[in-house]
């Protein structure tokens, strides 16, 4: 059976061996997404296509659509299109703003029924677009991965701005945590153990879900991660 995540402000602890283990694997998976070809830097056309629900790509901080493309890829073969704001780069703009770009493409393309799967601080946005600026009710659910819901304790010794959002003590991470009626929506997946997201990714009233490996990207790229990612989205709703 998948462990659960660990509980949101229960930093888990672990061995040095095994930390430094997850960061190595972790940006094992990061250089591999940064070292792509020219080629492969261009979202694919055929993603604009599809019959079944769009799927809107939200990724972490310092991160591109790219980091999502093995799920991306599989839910386009099954028939989703998959959405991508242009114009984000590597997701340092403030929280609100970005949702509200990603916002403007759904109202411009008039989606509905839209899934959303975020990474890391792409949960954040999401759920920010859910309880604010969706006022069209275009978002039916998200899927979230390693998203730090109740912030991190590295954004208070890190120095750059773009990481300090994600204090625990943040008063708009606060407020946001404070929504709890769109939860029920969210499908919030963590892995064992996060070295990046510590206090884990647990969502109060959410479907939360264990991915059966440590790391903060690497289940953006391992196989029966991706596997389970892909199930979450084009999946059935969670139940009320």
């Amino acid at each position: 059976m998948t462990p659960a995540p660990s509980r949101g402000r229960g930093r888990r602890r672990v061995g040095v061996a095994r930390f430094a283990l997850t960061l190595l694997t972790d940006y094992a998976y990061v250089w591999r997404v940064h070292l792509v070809p020219r080629s492969g830097r261009v979202v694919p056309a055929r993603w604009r296509h599809g019959d079944r629900a769009p799927v809107l790509l939200l990724p972490g901080v310092y991160e591109t659509w790219r980091f999502l493309r093995p799920a991306a890829e599989r839910l386009s073969a099954l028939g989703h299109p998959i959405v991508v704001v242009p114009g984000t780069g590597h997701n340092r703009r403030p929280i609100a703003a970005t949702a509200e770009a990603a916002q403007r493409i759904l109202d411009a393309h008039d989606l509905r029924g839209v899934v959303v799967l975020a990474h890391s601080k792409g949960g954040l946005v999401g759920k920010t677009m859910m309880v604010g600026t969706d006022v069209d009710g275009r978002i039916e659910r998200m899927v979230a991965v390693n998203s730090p819901f109740s912030g991190t304790r590295w954004s208070r010794v890190l120095p750059n701005p773009a990481l300090r959002a994600f204090s625990p003590r943040d008063a708009a991470l606060l407020r946001l945590a404070e929504q709890l009626l769109a939860n029920g929506r969210v499908t919030s997946m963590a892995s064992r153990f996060d070295a990046h997201v510590t206090e884990g990714s647990v969502l109060p009233g959410a479907v939360n879900v264990g991915f059966p490996v440590d790391g903060h990207f690497r289940p953006l790229g391992h196989a029966r991660c991706v596997d389970m990612i892909v199930a979450a989205v084009s999946g059935p709703s969670p139940a009320p």
